[in-house]
């Protein structure tokens, strides 16, 4: 082929390099990347805002449970501890399932709502109950992070939300889920409540550690006041313990309290709501706190707060609310009136305090060394196996050998003592005999013609010793007599004649033969020298001529529902009853022959003083088979126990005056001691004893009535003499019998043994006249009580003093 000009040359292109073609191919790999990166987050935050809506509705709709409703946001009833009052109006005591008192917002110092904002919420005032940026922040840190600390930003709306409906655990979403829970919650919060409200509810129901809820409360125990005369350093403590209570307690912890204190102040002049050089000045002051326990058996009357609490529980659950539901003692603030007298119950704690730990202090020095059980193993091994430690060992199925190895292990604990509640490291064995040789009382004090309890003690510390011994049954001793001589008055035996002193067997009862504490059988004596002077032979001579059942009949009419032995020997007290039944029996003398009931409760109130139930019996009383002129008879009697008697002492060593009538008790062994003392109006009696009956003092001097129990009614009624206020109960005369029966009582109470014929014949029974011969008799009666009058002189102190 040959080349013409027409031929067409084409140009020869040269391939593209490779390195020229590499860059588009990575250009477009990138862009494509980048699109699938945020094609992949596009549709991560779309799954994860979806999760998270889903989420959302799930807390909204309760799948994490169910959300507090506007209706019942509307209606919070936060538990509220209901108040035991005395009859002049004085707080004695609470009773709740949470220790709190809910206040209004009108009662809270404008300090403690500063403190409290310018600490936990400086946005309080400008927020809708949900600070939007920490609530965020807690959500990243706990879902991003994972950080499970995180908390804080709360806002107080959520912080109320929280305290009105506790936290629950979801795990990891634990946070999460209670944070949004409380956020809803607070939303719902301020669509319903003023800024005030919701501070108020917030600081009712804030805990502020020690079982301790609400500002009132926290007030009242850190501080003995109530929360409207807080301080403004003493507002700063307390809001500091919110961050966290235990931590900062001012009582366990007071630098840290100090400290926490000083940053509250600081934030309050961060946020100007005071001065920075009052600050400063705050800041220098040391903590003061006046701590006062406010628990269940704190406060005045434990003992009869504790009957209060069973009794109007008892009463409340017959009455209702307006929406039908029924009071709660425990949870509605209600307001208990009781009869009791704040300065009585006052007086008669004061009373047994000083007397029991004198008496205490006595009974360990009469024992010395020794210990009541020494000679009796049988007291410690019955102490021991009622203890509830051994009973719990006992329950483990553990061997004896190791029981009793563990009794003799030392541990920390806390025991009772005179000198106060100590901590001590000690074997419960050792604790054991501690409390063996501890004596216990019970004292009441009631209006004898109106049945009002004004005081009630009973036992010497309600946290240690629960077991009421006012209500406790223990053997009565020579306080049954009046009863026994009443019931012989009734039966027509004659007050004018003079009973024979012979000791006696009862062949028909195993030949049982009563004998007098002297041992003394000799002459005769008057039914008042008699009952007087507690002759035993004579009482029981008087019962089996009365009848043993009808002393039981009357008995019972007066009082008594303890149950009453058919035997002679109840006319010496073997019968166990408590001190309550016979401050009922000694107050229908004082009321001649009239029984009242006693009762301690006037009225039921709500908080805000609308009456549920008035207790008042509006004076009723009952008629007994006893007589007002036997009554009379009775008291006259009785006043010569006091006058001459084994209450002498109320004279000479507490400088009673006026009409008064009483009577010891002692019973076997000096187990247990009694005296009951009373006028017109007011009737008081005391118990003394051990736990078990076995434990006592050996000497019928240091154990009897005079010595264990009377001076508690002596110390009780010397302080009322000295307080105006209490004049009628101090000085009420008793009824006199007619002038005819007055002068026959008239008569000496002993007349001694007739002389013997060659006496007769000598005329050696002229040699003194019977009064002479009756001084003599009486003074070798009490030839040892003199030294009993002396000791309890060096004990409890001498003429009108109550040391």
């Amino acid at each position: 082929m040959t080349k013409g000009k027409n031929t067409t040359i084409k140009p020869i292109r040269k391939s593209t390099p490779k390195r020229n073609s590499t860059p588009a191919k990575k250009g477009k790999t990138k862009r494509t990347f980048k699109n699938r990166v945020l094609r992949f987050l596009f549709f991560s935050l779309l799954i994860a805002g979806s999760l998270f809506a889903l989420f959302l509705v799930s807390i909204y709709y309760g799948a994490w449970g169910k959300l507090p409703d506007y209706h019942t946001l509307r209606n919070i009833q936060n538990a509220d501890a209901s108040e035991v009052y005395s009859e002049d109006g004085k707080i004695m005591g609470r009773i709740y399932a949470e220790n709190r008192t809910n206040i209004d917002f009108s009662a809270i110092p404008i300090n403690v709502i500063n403190a409290l904002v310018a600490t936990e919420d400086s946005r309080f005032y400008s927020h809708e109950g949900i600070d939007e940026i920490s609530l965020v922040r807690v959500l990243v840190k706990t879902l991003i992070l994972g950080n499970k600390s995180s908390g804080g930003g709360s806002t107080l709306s959520q912080q109320l939300a929280k305290n009105l409906y506790p936290r629950r655990n979801f795990g990891k979403f634990s946070m999460p889920v209670n944070k949004i829970k409380e956020a809803i919650t607070a939303s719902r919060l301020e669509k319903i409540y003023s800024k005030k409200k919701i501070l108020q509810l917030y600081l009712n129901t804030v805990p502020f550690g020690e079982q301790v809820f609400g500002i009132e409360s926290a007030s009242r125990q850190y501080f003995s006041k109530p929360a409207y005369q807080l301080k403004l350093d003493e507002s700063a403590v307390l809001i500091g313990m919110l961050k966290a209570p235990s931590y900062y307690n001012p009582r366990r912890f007071p630098e840290r309290s100090k400290q926490r204190r000083n940053v509250v102040l600081g934030q309050m002049t961060k946020n100007n709501f005071i001065s920075e050089n009052n600050a400063e000045q705050l800041k220098r002051q040391p903590l003061k706190i006046n701590y006062q326990k406010q628990s269940t058996h704190s406060g005045l009357a434990p003992y009869l707060r504790e009957r209060i609490r069973i009794e109007a529980d008892n009463i409340l659950k017959k009455y209702t609310k307006a929406d039908g539901s029924y009071y709660d003692i425990y949870r509605d603030g209600l307001r208990i009136i009781s009869t009791v007298d704040y300065s009585m119950q006052t007086y008669a704690e004061d009373a047994v305090k000083s007397h029991m730990k004198n008496l205490q202090y006595l009974f360990y020095k009469h024992w010395g060394r020794q210990n009541p059980w020494d000679n009796n193993k049988a007291i410690l091994t019955s102490a021991i196996e009622r203890s509830p430690y051994y009973k719990s060992l006992t329950k483990t199925g553990k061997k004896k050998k190791e029981i009793d190895a563990l009794l003799k292990k030392k541990r920390d604990m806390k025991i009772f003592t005179w000198d106060g509640e100590k901590e001590v490291k000690m074997s419960p064995l050792d604790s054991i005999k501690h409390y063996i040789k501890l004596l216990n009382t019970g004292f009441i004090a009631m209006e004898s013609n109106t049945g009002k309890i004004k005081a009630w003690v009973g036992g010497i510390d309600f946290k240690h010793f629960q077991y009421d011994h006012v209500i406790g049954r223990r053997q009565v001793g020579s306080i049954f007599k009046p009863i026994v001589y009443a019931a012989a008055l009734e039966a027509n035996l004659s007050p004018f004649d003079y009973y024979p002193n012979e000791r006696k067997v009862y062949s028909e009862y195993q030949d049982w033969s009563p004998r007098n504490a002297d041992n003394n059988y000799e002459g005769s004596y008057s039914m008042e020298g008699a009952l007087a002077e507690s002759v035993n032979t004579i009482a029981v001579d008087i019962i089996m001529e009365t009848g043993i059942e009808s002393t039981i009949q009357l008995a019972e009419e007066m009082g008594i529902s303890s149950p009453l032995p058919n035997v002679p020997s109840l006319a010496l007290g073997t019968a166990n009853i408590s001190l309550l039944e016979m401050i009922q029996v000694y107050a229908n003398l004082a009321n001649r022959g009239k029984r009242v009931d006693p009762y301690y409760i006037s009225r039921i109130e709500t908080n805000k003083g609308e009456v549920i139930v008035d207790l008042n019996p509006l004076g009723a009383e009952f008629e007994t088979s006893l007589s007002p002129e036997n009554a009379d008879i009775i008291n006259h009697m009785l006043t010569a126990v006091v006058d001459s008697g084994t209450a002498k002492s109320l004279r000479t060593v507490y400088g009673l005056k006026g009409e008064f009538a009483g009577k010891t008790g002692t019973t076997q062994s000096q187990a247990d001691g009694w005296y009951i003392g009373y006028n017109q109006n007011l009737v008081a009696g005391a118990w003394v004893g051990a736990a078990d009956m076995r434990v006592h003092f050996r000497s019928l001097a240091l154990g009897q009535g005079a010595t264990m129990a009377l001076p508690i009614y002596g110390k009780f009624m010397h302080q009322l003499n000295n307080n105006s206020k209490y004049h009628s109960y101090c000085s009420a005369p008793f009824f006199k019998p007619d002038n005819t029966s007055l002068a026959k009582l008239d008569m000496p109470h002993y007349v001694p043994p007739r002389a013997n014929f060659f006496e007769r014949l000598l005329g050696l029974d002229n040699k003194k006249d019977d009064k002479i011969k009756l001084e003599e008799h009486r003074t070798k009666r009490k030839k040892n009580r003199k030294s009993i009058y002396d000791k309890i002189k060096s004990i409890f102190g001498g003429k009108n003093k109550d040391k």
